[in-house]
């Protein structure tokens, strides 16, 4: 939050009474200009000039747009990141080298793309770590006018600094959508632009307000990133490590799908129940599994580790490991009693093709 804002009567006073712990705030690290909005005896202005820019009500609306959480955050370059255990104060070995390429290439484009530095200082380099960096970028994407982007900002960095596992999960995201999409050019374009990334992160911490009794705002984050991303999950689905939506645009996730590490989906993929019945009544996706786009997998069936379902199949039975499913309703190549066993793992290689022998 600004420090200029600090105080003000335009926020509640829940906000206005906040200050940095010193868990969040170290003065050390505090960039220069920060120390000096917070100096109590105002510099004597130089010229008759000066003292008017003082007064200008632009200068105020200047200091109210300062970025969020630049009190929170220093402005300098921040030093390698560790994740910490939600269980400990102890370093864990997992070092945040992404966070820091992601500042490199932040800015190397805000370089090449001068109209962009504001943006790209806004969103990135004014945070000392990735959570800070999603946490305020969700918020920005996913406010509305009667839910400002500061509280919800708030909200996703609670939710990501309470559960290692979710913070571990938003860099395994980004190394899967690097290496798995040709079209990812950066991890610093996958963190701004590419919205199927979000949406995951967004569930994630959706999920964790669901698992810990907050169901009306998880579900209200569900609808926001419905609404803007065009990804509809519900917050109890469960998603694992090194998750891949590709284009992400129709995407349907059901109340009781469970979706194992590794896994790649399309656009416009359907993970949904058979009908009005309750319970445990989505699909269970293994490791490994690719799912081509258009496909709706129906019901609570079991798509095996490294399973592979082509482009616009309808999934209704189970279908086993290493296979591949095509076709309405979907069949396995090779037949029920001798499937074709793949022997490398499709979401890795995102062959969508090689299965078939069609021939125009």
């Amino acid at each position: 939050m600004s420090a200029s804002l600090v105080g003000s009567p335009i926020l509640p006073e829940s906000i206005r009474s906040r200050r940095p712990t010193k868990k969040t705030l170290s003065l050390k690290s505090m960039a220069t200009c920060v120390e000096n909005s917070r100096t109590e005896t105002p510099r004597k202005p130089n010229s008759s000039f000066e003292a008017d820019r003082q007064d200008d009500s632009l200068s105020q609306f200047v200091k109210f747009s300062r970025p969020s959480f630049s009190d929170l955050l220093s402005c300098s370059p921040s030093k390698p990141q560790t994740l910490i255990s939600q269980d400990s104060e102890t370093p864990s070995p997992y070092l945040d080298e992404i966070w820091m390429e992601i500042r490199k290439q932040a800015d190397r484009d805000a370089e090449e793309e001068p109209v962009l530095s504001g943006y790209y200082h806004s969103a990135i380099l004014s945070h000392d770590c990735l959570e800070s960096a999603l946490a305020f970028h969700l918020g920005s994407k996913l406010s509305t006018p009667s839910l400002p982007s500061t509280t919800l900002s708030e909200v996703f960095l609670s939710a990501f600094m309470a559960d290692q596992t979710i913070r571990i999960a938003i860099r395994e995201d980004l190394k899967a959508v690097k290496e798995r999409d040709a079209a990812c050019i950066s991890y610093v374009q996958c963190l701004l632009n590419f919205k199927g990334f979000l949406a995951a992160q967004a569930h994630r911490a959706a999920h964790h307000l669901w698992e810990n009794g907050r169901l009306s705002l998880a579900l209200v984050i569900q609808n926001r990133v419905s609404e803007t991303f065009a990804v509809d999950i519900h917050p109890n689905a469960k998603i694992g490590l090194g998750f891949l939506m590709d284009h992400a645009t129709g995407v349907v996730i059901g109340e009781t799908a469970i979706i194992g590490d590794n896994v790649s989906l399309l656009h416009n993929v359907t993970l949904g129940g058979t009908g009005k019945d309750s319970g445990n009544r989505h699909p269970k996706i293994g490791d490994g599994v690719l799912v081509g786009a258009g496909t709706c997998i129906l019901g609570n069936v079991k798509i095996g580790e490294g399973a592979k379902i082509g482009a616009g199949s309808v999934v209704l039975k189970e279908v086993p490991a290493k296979t591949t499913a095509v076709g309405n309703p979907a069949r396995l190549i090779g037949g029920k009693d001798n499937p074709v066993k793949m022997t490398k793992m499709p979401s890795f290689t995102m062959d969508h093709t090689s299965w078939s022998d069609y021939v125009i």
